[in-house]
């Protein structure tokens, strides 16, 4: 399959899933969103709150850099509270608000998105400066695993889709960040990784002749990067020493390390 994104593609399905999660929370009442979720003192208003935050946060980057650039900055000073501040401050609105809001940020990242695709610049970011494609892709990925902890928080369980493609790609090329982050050695060849897709059909990248190999179902492979599940509950299996160092480090998204989700059988 190809490795890069399809920018239309990318951004129906960044819709798409940001509507799937709207379908969950939608018609909560003030106690559903009070609901913790298993993220450490979030509820699903945080969940939904930092969404919201970031999306405001991607349409600076895209519109504004000398704006974001204050953000960055605000990062800098407080790298161990800033999420968490952006997401107590939201988290505090009435929940109608909070979802005006939220529905408000990501229609008009929708609409930033398709209008500056045809550009082919990039836009400054957290990490490396990321393209139209690239962001919407790392938005998918947001939106995707903060649902996630929304769906366990509620006691659903959602359907996966294909769309998961997008956030195992994401997963595969943040391999050398996963080590670098922590201190340790990147491998210095590139490993094969193979996934089914929830479709039946195969989704796959690196070279086929690779001795470090990873294979699994793609929901697997994804709640292993966004680190929504621990890599003992899950389908995933590493060929090769570098391949199981990975997999038990692997992340998604950019900063410092997370500190996971414990094994089922280890939970409270």
């Amino acid at each position: 399959m190809s490795d890069q994104p399809s920018p239309p593609s990318v951004f129906d399905d960044l819709r798409d899933e940001s509507t799937e999660l709207d379908r969950l929370v939608a018609g909560l009442g003030p106690d559903g969103w009070r609901t913790a979720t298993p993220a450490p003192r979030w509820t699903v208003a945080h969940q939904i709150a930092h969404l919201a935050w970031t999306d405001r946060a991607a349409l600076l980057a895209m519109t504004d850099p000398d704006a974001f650039a204050g953000e960055v900055e605000k990062a800098l000073a407080a790298p161990a509270s800033f999420v968490d501040d952006g997401a107590d401050e939201g988290a505090a609105l009435p929940p109608d608000e909070l979802l005006a809001r939220w529905r408000d940020g990501r229609t008009r990242v929708d609409e930033v998105l398709r209008a500056v695709a045809a550009e082919k610049r990039k836009f400054p970011w957290y990490g490396p400066p990321m393209s139209a494609a690239s962001m919407a892709t790392g938005r998918l990925m947001e939106t995707w695993a903060h649902g996630q902890d929304v769906a366990d928080a509620l006691g659903v369980v959602r359907a996966p889709t294909d769309r998961l493609r997008h956030i195992a790609r994401i997963g595969v090329r943040a391999r050398d960040f996963a080590f670098g982050v922590r201190g340790t050695d990147v491998p210095k060849d590139e490993f094969r990784v193979e996934l089914v897709l929830p479709s039946g059909a195969l989704w796959a990248l690196g070279p086929e002749d690779a001795d470090q190999r990873v294979t699994g179902t793609a929901l697997d492979f994804c709640l292993l990067v966004t680190q929504r599940a621990h890599r003992d509950d899950l389908d995933v299996r590493a060929e090769g020493p570098d391949a199981d160092r990975w997999l038990g480090i692997a992340q998604a998204f950019a900063g410092p390390p997370g500190p996971g989700r414990a094994p089922k059988g280890t939970r409270a």
